[in-house]
């Protein structure tokens, strides 16, 4: 079994700061890609940030420059720093985990519970 917990998300003024994180949990045998999408009303969700195992990393356009993903591999857990934030980047931000467990052998993509971001005055 997998659990994705996230936290860090909630209101920020424009130009603010947050710092999302995401955790997983279970019996997990090797992660691959770990990343954040994000969901506006109305809209489709996309991919905000991911980060592979060797640790490169690829960004949404509309983020890049402020936006900065991590993470760490002896706690399983992936980040999300969030600067300059904009109104437009607001949204409920998933988490999301490609992972192997010791009893699936096979590539599995797992979603967290995601996290509310407003960004507004």
């Amino acid at each position: 079994q997998v659990q994705l917990v996230e936290s860090g998300g909630g209101l920020v003024q424009p130009g603010g700061s947050l710092r999302l994180s995401c955790a997983a949990s279970g019996s997990i045998f090797s992660i691959n890609t770990m990343g954040w999408y994000r969901q506006a009303p109305g809209k489709e969700r996309e991919l905000v940030a991911a980060i592979t195992s060797s640790f490169g990393t690829n960004y949404a356009d509309s983020v890049k420059g402020r936006f900065t993903i991590s993470r760490d591999n002896a706690k399983n857990t992936v980040y999300l720093q969030m600067n300059s934030l904009k109104p437009e980047d607001t949204g409920v931000y998933y988490c999301n985990v490609d992972l192997r467990t010791w009893t699936r052998g096979t590539w599995r993509n797992y979603w967290g519970q995601g996290t509310q971001v407003t960004v507004s005055s």
